[in-house]
């Protein structure tokens, strides 16, 4: 499996779910800022969960397909054609050699993710194959895509893969492409209505924080600005204060975390976060919702809505059993 970049889109990389064990080193973790939506793309094409995929922000790249393939497009809605025809999204895509994979601007969501049967052939840095584009590590010669390049597949096929092409394959019948009737359940994809709802747990420094700052934090909306990328999102809205200086030593934080610096306008921290930070923590962004955050484009409106440590771990389990659901559907439909 190979395709050539004829345009790379504006940010278009290999990420996986990340760099892990190596942040007492500086190295950060990386990997997809949508997980779940990377996630389900390769449970679609019959690989590991955390297989490389072609993350594409805002404006998606167009590429041509030198071999025939089976792929799966998921996250936001980059309008994805082959040869001009509209492509089915969340679902697998079987596609002819020679046929062009087209994306356009993202709406609804910010970012979409393209994986293919088998995954790319990108060397294993530090046990990863995402792109640490600061430093130049790992993915596609650690950077993003260009023009002419060429991203190559590996060539083993799972078996769940290899019986999805041939079923795929027969259906062509003259077309560039053929996709499953079936797909993920779009409960589980995006929210597009604004003010859009975010849950989370109160922070390590909630408390510091002015009564009236926690009840502005929960009860009025925050904007996303174009200050925000893959280490992070900057918000602007209500200011918010501690009650007293609090001097912090820098600690650990993690994906969703919400800091607030001196300036009083928080920051969400996502893959590209830096090891540890040294600003009071107002909150935490439940896991199940980073993909929410992923997917806000600059400009719209989060609303953080407080909810217990419980309830995001029970809304974090019902997502993995509903991933797992999606793995035994897939493999019953296939016997």
């Amino acid at each position: 499996m190979s395709m050539t970049v004829l345009r790379p889109g504006l940010l278009s990389s290999i990420q996986d779910l990340g760099r892990y064990g190596f942040q007492k080193y500086g190295v950060i973790v990386s990997g997809a800022i949508d997980s779940y939506a990377l996630r389900v793309a390769n449970i679609l094409v019959g690989n590991e969960e955390g297989q490389g995929a072609l993350e594409m922000t805002l404006m998606g790249p167009t590429l041509r397909l030198e071999q025939d393939m089976l792929l799966a497009i998921t996250g936001g809605d980059m309008a994805p054609a082959i040869n001009g025809a509209a492509v089915p999204m969340w679902r697998p895509v079987y596609v002819k050699q020679g046929s062009v994979l087209a994306f356009r601007g993202s709406k609804p969501g910010c970012r979409s993710y393209l994986a293919v049967a088998g995954g790319y052939d990108i060397p294993v840095v530090m046990g990863s194959k995402s792109t640490y584009l600061r430093a130049g590590i790992g993915g596609f010669h650690g950077r993003a895509l260009q023009q002419d390049d060429v991203l190559v597949g590996q060539n083993s096929l799972s078996e769940q893969a290899d019986r999805l092409s041939k079923q795929l394959a027969a259906k062509l019948q003259g077309h560039a492409f053929a996709a499953t009737a079936w797909y993920a359940a779009k409960e589980h994809i995006l929210q597009i209505a604004q003010p859009i709802s975010v849950r989370v747990t109160c922070g390590s420094q909630y408390e510091h924080f002015t009564a009236a700052s926690k009840a502005q934090f929960f009860g009025q909306p925050f904007q996303v600005t174009t200050q925000s990328d893959r280490m992070g999102y900057r918000l602007s809205g209500p200011v918010l204060t501690l009650s007293e200086p609090l001097e912090m030593i820098s600690e650990a934080v993690a994906l969703g975390t919400i800091q607030v610096p001196p300036d009083g306008n928080p920051i969400v921290l996502l893959a590209d976060r830096q090891t540890a930070g040294g600003y009071p923590k107002i909150a935490q962004v439940a896991a199940v919702d980073v993909a929410l955050i992923a997917q806000t484009r600059p400009g719209a409106q989060i609303k953080f809505q407080e909810i217990s440590l419980k309830e995001a771990q029970k809304l974090y389990l019902e997502r993995e059993g509903y991933l797992q659901q999606l793995k035994q559907a897939i493999a019953l439909r296939l016997m």
